[in-house]
């Protein structure tokens, strides 16, 4: 069983480096092609079952790489809910909050690190129940959760696994033990 990850094709936001959980953006040009090129890879496999933010970013990401009218929407993928930090950049939250870590501290008016990890956790159960490969199209934040809750990490320790935008990224075993084999893949095009 392997758990495909993909992360959003690039956005204006995520350009820009603003924390984009709720809002709903499009994907740029260059997102749309990241996202084309996964088509290809993806094709090669067989999935039990897709699952997909309802967020707009992730469906059309979906929908490029190929698996649109296969896809469930899960509202468990939807990006962390930033509260009063929806739109700012790092920057501008540091201003605000020396030293704020969205995996240790959460955010003000949106989720704590739990509320997300108990969302991933039934992400996870689902993929798990499913009897075959998955693919999960998402959002940087609430994906390195999902990562880290995958190998049994509380949900802070998704501030150790870097994601990019229009990455791939492969979750499966070793032995029977949750595993890492693939993360932030990059597809060249």
């Amino acid at each position: 069983m392997n758990i495909f990850v993909i992360r959003h094709g690039e956005t204006e936001w995520s350009l820009s480096g603003q924390h984009t959980g709720t809002t709903d953006v499009s994907l740029t040009d260059n997102g749309r092609r990241q996202a084309e090129r996964m088509r290809p890879v993806l094709a090669k496999q067989t999935f039990a079952l897709v699952l997909v933010s309802p967020l707009q970013r992730a469906r059309e990401t979906c929908d490029l790489a190929g698996f649109g009218e296969n896809a469930i929407v899960d509202p468990g993928l939807m990006e962390w809910n930033y509260g009063e930090y929806e739109g700012l950049t790092p920057q501008q939250i540091e201003a605000k909050s020396p030293g704020w870590l969205i995996f240790r501290d959460g955010c003000p008016g949106g989720e704590k690190p739990a509320q997300v990890g108990a969302r991933v956790d039934q992400v996870v159960g689902r993929a798990r129940a499913a009897n075959g490969d998955v693919a999960l199209f998402a959002h940087g934040h609430v994906l390195r959760v999902l990562a880290a809750r995958w190998i049994g990490l509380p949900p802070r320790a998704g501030q150790h696994f870097l994601l990019n935008t229009g990455t791939l990224s492969v979750l499966a075993y070793y032995h029977e033990i949750p595993a890492v084999r693939i993360w932030n893949g990059h597809l060249a095009g």
